[in-house]
């Protein structure tokens, strides 16, 4: 089985490899030092098991996860963090917090091998389930860390849009219009997602289908029955429903 190592601390990653030298079922085909570099890797070699940690430079272990279309297998090496522990202990194979043993670590491993020969039986093309990774992405992105900016893939470049930068969401079939003055980027979660995740002080769900930051707002204008329009600084106009209005309202203290 093809594993990396996604760790910007070279010790941790030295610590890691030290031990999987136990185990010669797994066969170390790289080590990286940022999600960048993870994310490149796993689409060459398409591991069948990543040692992931979360706080990283550039990019965190969780929003490199949330870039892939059929993420690996994980077991997350990190530091402690309330938000991650509680997504580890409902979703992912095994969380190893640092620093430690060689026993906890070889503990973790046969949690893994038990876990993928159970499952290549039902699913051989894919042993650990993409629905617990997304489970567990969406038990993580309730971090207030993870509310304070969006990473997407745009062609073949990664962009951070911090959250402040956000003029407006726009649903997009499976997609989220996620619309800057950059123009706009698509990110594969649900208008319900970005609700309950985005600073409710901040953005507010104006219509079904749009989210605005209330930052952005010049004026909301009335439209046609009970609906208005809300008008931003760039020009650009979105839609307000009955229900939307009553919202605005209220975090606008109108």
């Amino acid at each position: 089985m093809k594993v990396l190592i996604i760790d910007d601390e070279p010790l941790a990653r030295s610590i890691v490899k030290e031990y999987l030298q136990k185990h010669p079922q797994l066969e170390l085909v790289q080590e990286c030092n940022n999600g960048m570099e993870g994310l490149k890797a796993i689409q060459e070699y398409k591991p069948e098991l990543i040692f992931l940690d979360i706080q990283m430079p550039k990019i965190n272990g969780f929003e490199m996860l949330e870039l892939l279309d059929h993420p690996p297998a994980v077991i997350f090496t990190t530091a402690f963090d309330e938000y991650a522990i509680r997504a580890f202990e409902t979703h992912a194979i095994d969380y190893l917090l640092k620093p430690f043993s060689r026993e906890r670590f070889d503990k973790s491993i046969q949690k893994y091998i038990l876990a993928s020969g159970s499952r290549s039986e039902m699913d051989p093309k894919n042993i650990t389930t993409e629905k617990e990774t997304m489970d567990l992405l969406e038990t993580a992105s309730k971090s207030p860390a993870q509310s304070q900016r969006i990473v997407v893939k745009n062609g073949s470049q990664i962009k951070i849009i911090p959250a402040q930068d956000i003029l407006f969401l726009e649903a997009a079939d499976d997609y989220v219009k996620i619309h800057t003055k950059d123009g706009y980027f698509l990110k594969n979660k649900t208008m319900n997602h970005f609700e309950q995740v985005l600073d409710p002080a901040h953005f507010v769900r104006s219509h079904r289908s749009y989210i605005i930051n209330i930052q952005q707002i010049t004026r909301i204008d009335p439209y046609e029955k009970d609906s208005h329009i809300a008008v931003l600084r760039t020009g650009a106009k979105v839609p307000v429903s009955r229900n939307g209005y009553a919202r605005l309202r209220q975090v606008l203290g109108l």
